[in-house]
């Protein structure tokens, strides 16, 4: 684990903020711990994440996950995000302590939480649209 970059991202905490007016919001509370997560989502008519953060109740290891997930998934499709896996958040910080490899699955529940409330609100805008997905 790359302990400075850990550090850094606790002590910064990037992305950890509320946002005002989001496209999407997404919770997942860990019944195991008691952490909430919660990501705010921006996304464009051609489903893409322009902008992402996150509030969090958990320690420094739920943060420094989150604050990950908000860099990896910021320019990505809702597709790419969607499909983003834990290997790619352990990769990004050196791995993790054997304790705490469930940090980043929990935390991509909460983004795909979000994704999956975008999905469920976006609504076609025209009649053609509407037949459209009929077929």
């Amino acid at each position: 684990m790359d302990f400075p970059k850990f550090q850094e991202l606790v002590t910064n905490r990037a992305g950890f903020a509320q946002m005002e007016n989001p496209t999407a919001t997404g919770e997942y509370f860990s019944d195991s711990c008691g952490d909430m997560y919660t990501f705010y989502l921006k996304i464009d008519a051609q489903d893409r994440i322009t902008d992402i953060s996150y509030f969090t109740t958990g320690c420094g290891f739920g943060v420094a996950t989150a604050a990950i997930v908000t860099e990896l998934a910021k320019g990505k499709t809702v597709d790419e995000a969607d499909r983003m896996g834990s290997d790619e958040i352990e990769a990004y910080l050196g791995g993790y302590p054997e304790r705490k490899k469930d940090y980043p699955s929990r935390v991509l529940e909460a983004l795909r939480a979000a994704i999956a409330n975008y999905r469920s609100a976006a609504k076609p805008t025209s009649a053609a649209e509407s037949f459209a997905k009929l077929n």
